[in-house]
């Protein structure tokens, strides 16, 4: 098989969830796959972290843009490779392309209301582009990968799709995500002390900042302990205005925000801290949940959407919609040390159950599947 796959924005140096989805999925087919040939297709950027390998070829091409890389730019690369399957990894793929597709729908939350909260221009126009171009190209996937079973079911429903051409591979974790007892060297650079709490909101609403910021004051005023809250790149301007509208002052001089935080640094960050809130009101799959159970931290998460499949019925799941649920958990962990002890090992084993290789060898069975059905 001639397998392209596009990967566009792999090279850029902050990357985000669909980025680190693709690029370990395409390091574990170059290890388990030496038969079948792969095209990656991907924009020029600084971290060069996929090389060529006998049957994997990197093929930089175009710009930054996505809506004409993936529309013009990505398409005319495909066939001048000779691709016989092309595998788009974010949501959205050519219009006009006719090379066989298979599309990973991380989620459908364009097709839901949009909250008009949410002021960030980026996360409107690529809700709006997806809006546009998903309806108009899932006639031509062979098949559309997502990433829980519940966001398969909301996509059978609200698509009416037939069962066959939706199929459900979960995601995994990075190997190196596990407990680093000697993690001052690398924490320190955004905390001063191990033991705070660890948040990655942001302003998209979904991540149920506001909220979980609220509870962070409810539990300030409850805790002995009173922890630092560590939160990764988050607007300044956005948080003040939260504080101001909801009069939650006490959390001001609490709060750390470092910005961005490198992928390979997470580990240590996790592992120093005493809890990881994960209270979002909607994901599709939730890699973090996974990256800080592996670290052996303990986690607050939501009781929605696919998050009590990926944590599993043991884990802490919260009404996410209730402040006061969130900071009740967070004082049980502090003062009940056998149930700490208990979600640090629960964390550990559940993590175990997930991995990219098993996601890898899943892609890789379906590529083969969908080749031979063409074939016919």
């Amino acid at each position: 098989m001639r397998i392209g796959i596009e990967a566009q924005r792999i090279f850029r140096k902050n990357k985000h969830g669909m980025d680190y989805v693709v690029l370990q999925e395409i390091i574990e087919l170059q290890k388990i796959d030496q038969k079948n040939e792969y095209f990656i297709f991907v924009a020029p950027g600084p971290d060069r972290c996929l090389h060529d390998t006998r049957n994997v070829h990197v093929i930089e091409t175009g710009g930054s843009f996505y809506p004409s890389w993936e529309q013009v730019i990505l398409p005319r690369a495909a066939h001048e490779a000779g691709v016989e399957l092309l595998h788009c990894t974010s949501n959205t793929a050519p219009v006009r392309c006719d090379i066989p597709l298979i599309l990973t729908l991380h989620d459908i939350i364009f097709m839901e209301p949009r909250d008009k909260r949410n002021k960030s221009l980026y996360q409107n126009l690529g809700w709006l582009y997806r809006r546009v171009v998903v309806p108009r190209i899932l006639k031509k996937c062979q098949r559309i990968i997502t990433v829980s079973e519940f966001e398969r079911d909301n996509i059978l429903k609200k698509l009416s799709l037939p069962e066959k051409q939706v199929v459900m591979i979960y995601n995994g974790y990075n190997d190196w995500f596990r407990p680093m007892e000697d993690s001052a060297c690398v924490f320190a650079k955004y905390m001063d002390e191990r033991g705070y709490l660890f948040f990655l909101g942001n302003t998209d609403p979904k991540k149920n900042t506001e909220r979980t910021l609220i509870a962070y004051s409810k539990y300030l005023e409850c805790s002995r302990v009173k922890r630092k809250l560590l939160m990764a790149d988050l607007d300044r301007q956005y948080l003040e205005d939260i504080i101001k509208r909801n009069q939650i002052e006490n959390i001001r001089r609490n709060i750390v925000m470092p910005g961005y935080i490198v992928n390979t640094d997470l580990p240590y960050v996790y592992s120093a801290a005493f809890a990881f809130l994960y209270t979002s009101l909607r994901e599709s799959f939730g890699i973090p949940l996974l990256e800080a159970m592996a670290c052996g931290t303990p986690v607050i998460t939501s009781n929605t959407s696919s998050m009590p499949e990926i944590g599993g019925p043991e884990a802490i799941l919260v009404n996410p919609e209730r402040a006061d649920d969130i900071c009740e958990q967070l004082i049980r962990l502090e003062e009940d040390a056998d149930f700490y002890q208990w979600q640090m090992e629960m964390g550990l084993r559940r993590s175990k159950l997930f991995s990219w290789k098993y996601t890898a060898e899943q892609l890789l069975s379906l590529y083969e599947t969908v080749y031979h059905e063409l074939r016919r």
